[in-house]
């Protein structure tokens, strides 16, 4: 891991959000490869929480890691309510979502390559 003197890189930062969120319990983990699809960020996640609590908690814990380990000021929003939380730490956008919001908006398909989604409904 980088010292907190040395700003993360993409990389090094989806390897401690990633680790950070299995440790905690995050479920359905999605982990989107954005480079040269979006200038947004390089990498996107997705996950959901148990509950509203959950999604607070691993939200929280995700920004004071980010914080503490990698000197990254997270911004994030929508943690009063618990239902889907936006996390931006620059190279990684992190959504975490109670599992009803999640299916509700079906973020992933919107990164699927085309004919995708109709595979995976065959299936």
């Amino acid at each position: 891991m980088t010292t907190s003197q040395t700003p993360a890189n993409g990389d090094a930062l989806l390897a401690a959000i990633l680790e950070t969120l299995s440790d905690n319990k995050a479920q359905d983990v999605v982990q989107i490869d954005l480079r040269g699809k979006s200038s947004v960020c390089d990498h996107m996640i997705i996950c959901s929480g148990r509950s509203s609590r959950q999604v607070t908690a691993l939200s929280e814990k995700l920004a004071d890691m980010l914080k503490q380990e990698h000197d990254v000021l997270a911004k994030m929003e929508g943690k009063e309510t618990g239902d889907w939380v936006l996390i931006d730490a620059g190279d990684v956008v992190v959504h975490v979502f109670r599992p009803e919001v999640r299916e509700f908006y079906q973020l992933e398909k919107m990164w699927l390559p085309v004919g995708a989604e109709a595979e995976a409904a065959a299936t």
